[in-house]
Formats: structure tokens, C-alpha cells, sequence
């Protein structure tokens, strides 16, 4: 995909201040520091758009970004952070959930793990948590230029096996340094984006009203 506008949108914390154009949704979710925002900002050649943060657990919103009018990117505040107040990750996980169980524009998530890892519990919890929810998934393992080409798939086993992966998961190899996985990312998105449909409210409800009237 070629990438020639984005735009910040707004930084929400509820539905009423979601956009209402109806474009699909890709969130990205991934624990603290993973690199969520660098991702960002290589998928859609930008360096500053998506702002990288020395403190972890900062983002408190769900901050969107529409890319040529065609598809949002929802960055989700990170998860597994410490020092975050319980308070707070509390909001942020009603806030979460309620987005991925009710939001109709929602096309897939997009998981952020580190490649040169296992799993985390959190991210093993937030994996499990998009299955029993049935959210369409793409995991991704990141700063895959930390780790020589030659064990690559050896780390992408760690992840399958950590995450319990169905067969249908893609894993993407990326790196925001080399580039590495930008291309296939884009092509994975781009594929469920081109089978993807909304239920325009308004299209329903002349539905209602002809079938009424019939």
C-alpha cells in the first residue's frame, strides 16, 4: 500500500468521540516500549506523527490516525506497564474492551510482541482474550534486526507455541530500523481490508423502512 496522506485524528476515550466515517479500523496493541509507535511511524513514513515516549504507560487514550481516507490506525495504550496506578489500568481495560467486543469498524488487531522474547503474561493473556473474543488477529514480532536472520524462525516458533497460535494467525517479522516486514503488513492488512464491510446505520434503517412500507 502506498502510503500518500495520514492524519492525527483525535486522541478518544469513549465512543462518542470515535469517528463516524465508517473506515475500517486496524488497533495496535502491545505491551509498553515494544515499539507500537515506531511501527506506526515506518508503516506510513512518518517520523514523528505517532510520538515515542521515555515513559512507559503514557498514551491513556486510544489515538487514531486515518491513512489516504481509506483506514484508521487505533494505537491502544500499552499494557503490562508497573508503575501505571491499578485505577488506571482498570479505565483503560473497560475502555479496551469495550472497543474491541462493540466496535463495528474494528477490522482486525494487530498484537506487537518482541521478537528477541518469549511472550509475556500479559501478552499471552491479551492473545487468549482476542480468541475467545474472535477478534481477527495479526501478530507481529518486532525488532526482528536484533536477532541474526538464521534464528529467526526459531523465535517465531517461542511465539507460536507461547501464544498458543491457531493455524489462521499470521506472524509478521518486522523491524522499524531495516524495514523488514513493512511490505507484508501492508499486505495482510490490505487483504482482510478489501473483504471487509460496515453496516452503514442509515443503509439498515431505509432497509426497515422499505420493507414497512412494502
Amino acid at each position: 500500500m502506498k502510503v500518500n496522506e495520514v492524519e492525527f485524528v483525535i486522541s478518544a476515550v469513549g465512543p462518542a468521540q470515535y469517528p463516524k466515517d465508517a473506515l475500517p479500523e486496524i488497533a495496535l496493541a502491545g505491551r509498553s516500549n515494544v515499539g507500537k509507535s515506531s511501527l506506526i511511524n515506518s508503516m506510513i513514513n512518518r517520523k514523528g506523527l505517532a510520538r515515542t515516549s521515555s515513559k512507559p504507560g503514557k498514551t491513556q487514550t486510544l489515538n487514531y490516525y486515518r491513512i489516504n481516507q481509506d483506514v484508521y490506525f487505533v494505537d491502544f495504550p500499552g499494557y503490562g506497564f508497573a508503575k501505571v496506578a491499578k485505577s488506571t489500568k482498570e479505565k483503560w481495560g473497560q475502555m479496551i474492551e469495550s472497543y474491541l467486543t462493540d466496535r463495528k469498524e474494528l477490522l482486525c488487531v494487530v498484537q506487537i510482541v518482541d521478537m528477541r522474547h518469549s511472550p509475556s503474561n500479559d501478552d499471552i493473556a491479551m492473545y487468549e482474550w482476542l480468541q475467545f473474543f474472535e477478534v481477527p488477529t495479526i501478530v507481529v514480532a518486532t525488532k526482528a534486526d536484533k536477532i541474526p536472520k538464521g534464528k529467526w524462525q526459531k523465535h517465531v516458533k517461542i511465539i507460536r507455541d507461547e501464544l498458543k497460535t491457531t493455524k489462521e494467525t499470521t506472524i509478521v517479522m518486522f523491524s522499524s530500523e531495516t524495514g523488514q516486514g513493512k511490505d507484508d503488513l501492508w499486505s495482510e492488512i490490505d487483504r482482510r481490508r478489501k473483504t471487509f464491510k460496515i453496516m452503514n446505520p442509515y443503509d439498515e434503517q431505509s432497509q426497515n423502512d422499505k420493507q414497512l412500507e412494502t
